[in-house]
């Protein structure tokens, strides 16, 4: 009976793990244990419910104002007991987050082998987006198994000097979770409020947009909403105190936006299923956004997923104000390019890599 560890910490970690979790759960010869560092607190409950998936392990880990070291410090301390206790044959952690960083340095102090969900993605800026792309190159020098979603994130491993031995493309477990998340019944009042008008779906949270960068973004945004009468839009505002100062000021007094509390996944999943366009600084929601069909415009000098880029369904705009509002008005004005954004293949998966990854697990000694 192979032991299996699932860490993850924050919402993003969890929409595409949790498939990879249910699906481990369904294989004869593994057992699972999963623990969540609490990186993300609310929420995350909302995706473990919609999933079906309870923590054997929760760490609790977010203070109040807590830097990145004593973030890491709290969870190597508690990982190690759990890892201990647990005597796991493999640690699965996912991305590129401070929790995966975390449990895969962890499970090396203890020699247990870690294998990297959604390995390979790189900017190869170490400061964009920050901490991560620290997080995910240092992961890949200690993970024994590379799940890489992409040809691309394959090549990037290799280009290090990654064994190609231990890298599987599996595509990516988030069009796993798309395949049951978007309902052709789902309401919701929001979505009423913008019913008649072209819905914009915008996120922003980027650490290192905070400050002038976000500015920017934020008045490009609200020039072109209002400029175009035909166009509503909900920003589901980000928890992080400095983000939503910014938002509310920023975008006091615009009409046509609507600022609301974040939202669960399945609630998410469905509102980009109904918009007609996605503008964030996310990482997943590029996946996800072209998965869906919907055109998406990346709020960030770099992007660790250029593959939507090439294929076409995706514009990096950079942070410019001037940047961001001449993409967003082209994008509104073009038709023709707008459609052309919609009809682009997914180079992001097929709704099979939590199997892929499982079938790896079940047949690899350790």
């Amino acid at each position: 009976m192979k032991r299996v560890m699932v860490v993850f910490g924050t919402r993003p970690e969890a929409i595409k793990m949790c498939p990879l979790v249910n699906e481990l759960k369904s294989r004869e010869g593994i057992r699972t244990f999963v623990c969540v560092t609490g990186q993300h607190t609310d929420m995350l409950s909302g995706v473990l419910d919609a999933f079906d998936v309870v923590a054997d392990y929760n760490l609790s880990v977010m203070r109040q104002g807590q830097g990145l070291s004593e973030l890491s410090r709290a969870m190597l301390e508690g990982l190690d007991k759990i890892f201990r206790e647990v005597n796991p044959d493999i640690v699965l952690v996912h991305g590129d987050t401070s929790t995966a960083f975390c449990a895969a340095l962890a499970a090396f102090y203890l020699k247990i082998p870690v294998g990297h969900v959604e390995a390979g993605l790189r900017t190869y800026d170490i400061y964009s987006p920050y901490p991560e792309e620290f997080n995910r190159r240092a992961i890949s020098i200690i993970a024994r198994y590379n799940f890489a979603p992409t040809e691309h994130a394959k090549k990037n491993l290799v280009r290090e000097g990654v064994a190609d031995r231990s890298i599987y493309i599996t595509g990516n477990t988030v069009i796993d979770a798309l395949s049951t998340s978007v309902k052709s019944d789902y309401r919701h009042t929001e979505l009423e409020w913008a019913q008649g008008s072209r819905l914009i779906l915008i996120t922003a949270h980027r650490r290192e947009n905070i400050g002038a960068p976000m500015r920017n973004i934020f008045k490009a945004l609200r020039r072109v909403i209002e400029d175009s009468e035909d166009v509503k839009a909900i920003y589901p505002i980000h928890k992080n105190p400095e983000v939503r100062r910014i938002a509310y000021e920023e975008f006091s007094g615009c009409e046509r936006l609507h600022l609301i509390e974040p939202l669960e996944m399945l609630d998410f999943h469905n509102f980009m299923a109904r918009s007609y366009m996605l503008l964030t600084d996310s990482g997943g929601i590029q996946e996800e956004a072209i998965a869906l069909g919907k055109p998406v415009l990346i709020m960030r000098n770099t992007t660790e997923r250029p593959e939507g880029i090439e294929t076409g369904g995706a514009v990096l705009t950079g942070t410019t104000e001037q940047g961001i509002y001449d993409n967003f008005t082209r994008l509104l004005k073009d038709r023709s390019l707008y459609e052309s954004m919609c009809d682009k293949k997914n180079p992001y998966g097929d709704g099979k890599a939590s199997q892929r990854i499982a079938d790896i697990i079940l047949r690899k000694s350790y």
